[in-house]
């Protein structure tokens, strides 16, 4: 897949300190995408080294996400970075007192990119925000052809972003590529092509699924593939946080819990910080990492990207951490999760009608 050997990441700090490390020494381009960027601490990091490569020469294209990354959206450093050559365009920017920008709310820009010099590339759950600092996240950097689909996919968003018509921007999402190992998930129809992925190497197991995910909504069809895949023999494992920071999205992920362990699948609550890295391995022979959560937002509404590899050495990475990150969880038990408090029940029987949206 790779002429560099991927480098893994699973803490912002030592993800932002190799990200800055790679653009501090970028000499021709800086291509950069994120969901999540904000002018703190962190940010502003990011804003100086790019300030900087841009005076200095380097070309320099950021895209955001403008409510993921309202505050920079609506923040001097904007103009600033514009003075020194950056180009930066945001994605769906919404005025809440429109109502007909209401669906734009849900077709957020929700990957991240980092390709430097079209040689590096970045890619995983992290956004760009002081208190992920310390959050467990899973961040690879990678080299060689899968560069230039990242590059490809950047490429595709810019330009979408620089047309205002609807209808022309959902003719250009039609033309999308889905990328050999940098695979994409855009709302339109036929063009979920990360979702399909996914279902597809679930569908395939036959010894194992690891999953390490921060926003669990399945759909009906994920949560089919997955019983199936216990009837099979598999091996279903799922890590989520111990908390939430939507907590309308925990409640959702909950009520799917029963069901779920009736049928033999094994869900741990992760402890030790925030889980907000977003993996998944089968079977020693498939893994992947990037943006993607298992909840309808993804599946249906936001532009996704994950690397997908059947790499012996990826793979083997991947469920390694999921292996490290169970010593930090602990099991739920179905004989205990069902004598949970009465009003704990409620408040997820409530939320049933709006997991479709979550």
């Amino acid at each position: 897949m790779n002429n560099i050997e991927p480098q893994f990441y699973l803490s912002g700090h030592d993800a932002w300190e190799a990200m800055l490390a790679d653009c501090a020494g970028a000499t021709t381009c800086i291509d950069l995408e994120q969901y999540i960027f904000v002018d703190d601490d962190i940010g502003r990091k990011f804003i100086d080294v790019l300030r900087e490569r841009s005076r200095a020469g380097v070309k320099v294209r950021i895209i955001c996400d403008a409510v993921g990354s309202w505050y920079l959206y609506n923040s001097s450093e904007v103009l600033l970075m514009k003075k020194d050559g950056i180009e930066i365009r945001f994605v769906n920017p919404v005025s809440p007192w429109r109502i007909n920008n209401f669906f734009s709310w849900f077709f957020r820009d929700h990957r991240k990119i980092l390709v430097i010099d079209k040689k590096i590339g970045y890619t995983g759950s992290l956004g760009i925000r002081d208190d992920m600092h310390s959050w467990r996240e899973t961040t690879v950097r990678v080299g060689g052809n899968i560069v230039t689909e990242m590059s490809v996919t950047f490429n595709e968003m810019w330009l979408r972003t620089a047309d205002t018509d609807v209808i022309s921007r959902i003719n250009k999402a039609r033309s999308y590529t889905r990328g050999f190992n940098f695979v994409t998930n855009s709302p339109y129809f036929r063009k979920r092509f990360l979702y399909t992925s996914v279902i597809d190497a679930l569908r395939g197991a036959h010894k194992y699924i690891y999953i390490t995910v921060p926003y669990f909504v399945p759909d009906p069809r994920l949560i089919r593939v997955l019983k199936l895949a216990v009837r099979r023999g598999v091996d279903v494992r799922i890590i989520v946080p111990g908390h939430s920071v939507e907590p309308f999205v925990g409640l959702a992920a909950q009520s799917f819990y029963e069901e779920l362990l009736r049928y033999g699948v094994k869900i741990y609550i992760y402890k030790k910080v925030f889980l907000h890295a977003k993996t998944i391995a089968v079977d020693d022979e498939w893994a992947t990492v990037g943006s993607f959560n298992l909840d309808s937002l993804s599946f249906f509404y936001n532009y996704e990207a994950n690397i997908i590899s059947t790499e012996s050495s990826f793979v083997v990475a991947i469920k390694n951490h999921f292996e490290v990150d169970l010593a930090d969880a602990h099991e739920v038990i179905l004989s205990e999760w069902i004598k949970r408090p009465f009003w704990e029940k409620i408040r997820e029987f409530l939320i049933i009608p709006l997991r479709g949206l979550l």
